[in-house]
């Protein structure tokens, strides 16, 4: 195909502003599926994905429509998987910027538009949904005109459910999407912007070739890792694999190659031929690092290494997965995994439960921390449970995120009020027509558990939340412990501000008693910092009336019986054991 009938785009959108429904209007109008195969969201491959309503992994497919070839790529909309958007949009000429007509602009369209715009993109504004009784072109319209500075005449005014004015996406895309550029190199260069592993085929890359071509058989290497490969097939997606002879400079398409593990071939990172390699890497590489932090643990431990197995298989698709074994007294053997956020947690979790048949207990999200020594050593930990003896620490540094909120203007105030109550500091409010943007600074540590709850029920279910880490900053933190029947549990310790401390541990106290159960002794609930008790509840015992069976007599009698019982009780409170329920350890993640 010559280069300039070749066009490349992808599709930026908010979640749920309908990214997918508009591909699949797409590949049915290029007669790229035939409409007896078409099913809604077709390049959505997971159930979850389906049932969700949003897209987690991207998919990139090839059209044929009036003699050009259209590669599309429909990237995932949520913040967590914002570098692998990144990196689609590097691999693309222009952006379909999709925008919901009766919900307008969110925090995730502005985050990918200013994607869009530091990779130079050619972006086509779309309003879609104009179909809904609740459809505001008018206003949504005017907020795309004073974000991009277009005029209110370039909007192409669609409906992706009925295929209303659909066909004038493909025209706007040939006419405005620029053919990809001819370069000058001679080496081969090409930009892994999706990698995943297939249990049959191993790694497979979807790439964009940047300079040269990649036939099949050709022998292969990754520059930043540097791992050799074999490109045993390449071809394109139309959505399913149609293998070719190669991929020529400009094109975006798919290689099967012979490699074990995602790890070896990362998104972002530059594929060149291993007899003839460029020693220049496309720009924009980053091992992506996570940082959400949770232990995950069977609910017996006989079914740990079942566990285990299923996070390796899943760690051998995302590069981002990382895990490490962990031992609670109270849980037993488990895995401590690091997410890209709270979704990618989600997801995780939900696909180890279905896809393995595994019953989990994890435990709460905790965001990693740089720690100084005094000795000058400086250590990164994951949990609460690996800080080590206050007196031995210098600073403790938490990691601090740039966010950005937008919300409908009334909201304004409860919002800042939010960011407040999370430490948070309020950088910058703007205003677009009858929306507002508020722009903050907050510790991650503080946003994990419930603020997108807390933002959802504010805002009336109007407020969209995006945000990047900024940096780590050093602030005055504290390790919380709790103790149930007088026995620190690890696995429910936090870390927090010194001003949070008391206020979190008579939550969180109060919270373990509703779901801990009674005993026949009582149990002691207590929060300390260090060696001082700051919080504590205790759970009244079960009584059994011991004196029933007695009648009349005199009392020492009954003074007798009660005493046995009570020496009974104190005996059970130095022997017994609680049996902590898997509840009691997601108990942040339902702290109001």
């Amino acid at each position: 195909m010559e280069k300039s009938k070749i066009r490349n785009f992808c599709i930026i959108a908010h979640i749920d502003h309908g990214k997918s429904t508009l591909a699949d209007r797409l590949l049915e109008i290029t007669g790229t599926i035939e409409k007896r195969n078409m099913k809604a969201q077709i390049l959505d491959r997971m159930d979850l994905e389906r049932e969700k309503g949003i897209t987690i992994k991207l998919a990139p497919v090839r059209m044929e429509y009036q003699g050009y070839e259209l590669n599309l790529i429909d990237t995932p909309g949520h913040v967590d998987f914002s570098y692998e958007v990144s990196r689609s949009l590097e691999a693309c000429e222009g952006a379909l910027l999709v925008v919901d007509a009766s919900q307008g602009i969110q925090a995730q369209t502005l985050a990918n538009v200013y994607l869009a715009i530091a990779a130079d993109l050619a972006i086509i504004p779309i309003l879609n949904k104009i179909d809904l009784p609740a459809a505001d072109v008018e206003r949504v319209g005017a907020e795309i005109v004073s974000l991009l500075g277009c005029k209110f005449e370039d909007i192409l005014q669609i409906s992706a459910k009925t295929g209303v004015g659909v066909e004038g996406v493909l025209q706007r895309a040939i006419s405005d999407v620029p053919p990809p550029k001819i370069t000058q190199n001679t080496t081969t260069r090409a930009l892994i912007f999706d990698s995943y592993y297939d249990d049959y085929r191993g790694v497979i890359l979807y790439v964009r070739v940047f300079d040269g071509a990649i036939a099949k058989s050709a022998q292969i290497k990754m520059i930043a890792t540097g791992a050799p490969g074999i490109a045993l097939e390449v071809g394109a997606l139309k959505p399913n694999m149609i293998a070719g002879k190669s991929l020529e400079s400009g094109q975006i398409g798919y290689i099967v190659t012979n490699l074990k593990t995602t790890r070896d071939a990362k998104v972002g990172d530059t594929v060149t031929l291993y007899n003839a390699p460029s020693t220049e890497p496309l720009p924009g590489y980053m091992d992506v690092k996570p940082f959400v932090y949770a232990g995950f643990f069977p609910e017996s431990n006989e079914y740990y290494q079942d566990l285990k197995d299923a996070i390796e298989k899943l760690s051998l698709s995302d590069s981002a997965l990382q895990f490490t074994p962990e031992n609670s007294p109270v849980l037993g053997f488990g895995v401590r995994i690091g997410f890209l956020g709270l979704l990618h947690m989600d997801i995780i979790r939900e696909r180890l439960e279905r896809e393995y048949n595994l019953e989990l207990v994890v435990t709460n999200p905790s965001t990693d921390y740089r720690v100084l020594l005094i000795n000058g050593e400086k250590l990164d930990i994951q949990s609460a449970a690996d800080l080590p003896d206050v007196s031995q620490i210098e600073n403790i540094r938490e990691p601090w995120i740039k966010g950005e909120i937008v919300v409908p203007q009334e909201y304004v105030g409860g919002v800042i009020q939010l960011i407040a109550g999370k430490r948070g500091i309020h950088k910058n409010l703007s205003y677009m027509e009858k929306r507002a943007l508020v722009s903050f600074e907050a510790p991650l540590a503080n946003l994990l558990t419930d603020f997108y709850d807390q933002l959802k029920s504010i805002t009336s279910g109007y407020g969209s939340f995006n945000y990047e880490l900024d940096d780590y900053r050093v602030q005055d933190l504290v390790k919380v412990d709790f103790y149930v029947a007088g026995e620190r549990v690890d696995a429910l310790s936090v870390m927090t501000h010194k001003t949070e401390a008391e206020p979190l541990g008579r939550d969180i106290v109060s919270k373990l008693k509703e779901v801990i159960p009674r005993q026949n002794f009582q149990v002691a609930l207590q929060a300390a910092i260090g060696g001082r008790f700051i919080a504590r509840e205790d759970i009244s015992a079960f009584r059994k009336d011991v004196t029933t069976g007695l009648y009349g007599g005199d009392v020492s009698r009954k003074k007798k019986v009660l005493a046995k019982q009570a020496k009974g009780k104190k005996r059970m409170k130095r022997f017994g054991k609680v049996d902590i329920p898997a509840e009691a350890f997601t108990v942040m993640l339902k702290r109001d």
